[in-house]
């Protein structure tokens, strides 16, 4: 593997250094939160209250209230989750991944358990989990998860149980890397989060014989007593460049024997611009998987919205009415399709050709079509945000209730008795939030597109701007006309 930079290495630590200077902030340097971080343990100990709120939303969503606002199960799961994910990628980071109850499972499984297999090699790219992630997408509108405790239990002791199969067969974190749709959501969400996993001085990388950050470090008695593994998504970190497929484990940290690892800050999304070739991703615009992850990810956090507002129903029962079709999944299924398939190759498909064929921009279509996808991230994350923001502030105070149910079933009222009228905060204070969400994923899809257009056409770049301008502003305003429509009881109830 080559390490010698490239333009587009210069383009990307360009971009950074503007933002953060000559000397970026590192995480693990603040004191008792870095040293919380550093510590081998860390993962393990965040990972079990975790671990232990995931077993108590499966008991409950099992044996619970079958009312969804009164059960754990979907409260947490719907509401409070969702909502804490996205905004923590937002502020700094894969810290999700880092803390996942399914890894803890899973470390302690393999104690007892060593996986032989390594993952199909034809299976070793995003397709699989781009599939799985439109799925669940569409099992969340077409069996209603969110009002159903009973089915959201099973779907995370499915999720736990999926995880041992598959790494219990399959050597390094292959359910991480090649399976989890979750996973992939944080991936790609968090290339516009403002840190990264990343090598302090370049030189001192360049003198490291052992690379412990990759292979693990080992007893030096004998090699064959693996001490601390190495990355297991197969990021060499010298190489590495932004936060796809980075799960925040902190491996690397653990084994660089140089302490030459941090958590530094970078200009969010700097990553999406540059397209150097990246340690066990490859190069974005030659990985259609990810492009396609990509698109999911930003056409997805619209149709996902759009099937918790009222002209849904109306769109549906049109579609059955002209195509004769009665089947709800049939009619959800197409509209999947138009969302998730034919809407992007249409609007990514025109902009590519006009840019080629007006800005005279010398890439062939497909290759400019996967260029491109990426700066609909930010749009997409954008989305995401003012959507699952809203659940998450206006049913903000709802666990509370729902705890103290949960512990009164048991016979234990140590928390008194549920005051179900707690909500969260009102409406005129989540609604600048959301816009507010939303300019910013404007904003940042705006200036990833005009730093393209800047590098593939030069003088004519305003030509190649236009065009992606106007699919980033047609959907910011479909953006904003979806989180303006009344919204259906379900989107309501979860927080009342």
């Amino acid at each position: 593997m080559s390490n010698s930079p490239s333009p587009n290495d210069d383009l990307e630590d360009d971009l950074t250094d503007d933002f953060v200077g000559s000397v970026p902030f590192d995480l693990l340097l603040v004191p008792v939160v870095g040293r919380l971080l550093k510590w081998r343990h860390s993962r393990t100990v965040l990972g079990i209250p975790l671990l232990i709120v995931s077993l108590a939303m499966i008991l409950h969503g099992l044996f619970g209230p079958t009312i969804s606002p009164k059960n754990l199960a979907t409260v947490l799961t719907w509401v409070h989750f969702r909502g804490a994910l996205v905004l923590v990628i937002l502020v700094a980071g894969n810290f999700f991944c880092m803390a996942c109850p399914f890894m803890v499972a899973r470390n302690a499984m393999r104690r007892f358990v060593r996986p032989r297999f390594n993952w199909p090699r034809g299976l070793r790219n995003k397709w699989a989990a781009v599939v799985m992630f439109a799925l669940i997408l569409f099992a969340y509108e077409l069996i209603g998860l969110w009002s159903s405790p009973w089915l959201t239990a099973w779907i995370i002791a499915g999720y736990f149980l999926a995880v041992l199969v598959v790494d219990g067969l399959f050597k390094h974190a292959t359910f991480c890397k090649y399976v989890c749709p979750l996973g992939q959501f944080n991936f790609i969400a968090s290339t516009v989060s403002p840190l990264e996993v990343e090598v302090r001085d370049q030189q001192i990388c360049t003198g490291c014989h052992t690379k412990d950050c990759i292979r693990g470090r080992r007893d030096p008695r004998s090699d064959l007593d693996l001490l601390q593994r190495g990355c297991e998504l197969a990021l060499f970190l010298p190489a590495k460049a932004g936060n796809m497929d980075c799960t925040f484990c902190l491996d690397c940290v653990h084994a660089c024997p140089h302490d030459n690892i941090g958590i530094l800050s970078r200009l969010p999304a700097s990553e999406l611009v540059a397209d150097p070739r990246r340690s066990g991703v490859g190069y974005f615009s030659r990985r259609q998987d990810i492009a396609a992850l990509a698109l999911v990810f930003c056409f997805g956090a619209l149709m996902n919205a759009f099937g918790m507002v009222s002209p849904a129903y109306t769109v549906e029962s049109w579609l059955g009415h002209l195509l004769h079709i009665q089947s709800h999944a049939s009619i959800l299924g197409l509209l999947f399709i138009a969302f998730l398939v034919v809407e992007p190759a249409i609007l990514l498909g025109g902009a590519a050709w006009i840019t080629r064929s007006w800005a005279r921009v010398n890439r062939a279509w497909l290759p400019l079509m996967l260029r491109y996808a990426y700066a609909l991230v930010p749009l997409g994350f954008g989305m995401w945000l003012a959507h699952y923001g809203f659940h998450f502030f206006t049913g903000l105070f709802t666990i509370v209730p729902v705890t103290q149910n949960a512990f009164a079933s048991l016979g234990w009222p140590i928390l008194g008795e549920p005051r179900w009228m707690l909500v969260g905060l009102p409406k005129y204070v989540v609604e600048p939030l959301e816009f507010g969400f939303l300019l910013l994923g404007l904003a940042g899809s705006l200036l990833i597109v005009w730093r393209l257009a800047e590098e593939d056409a030069g003088k004519r770049r305003v030509r190649a701007f236009l065009p992606w301008a106007v699919v980033c502003v047609g959907l910011f305003a479909a953006s904003i006309w979806l989180m303006t429509q009344p919204m259906d009881m379900r989107a309501t109830m979860m927080a009342g």
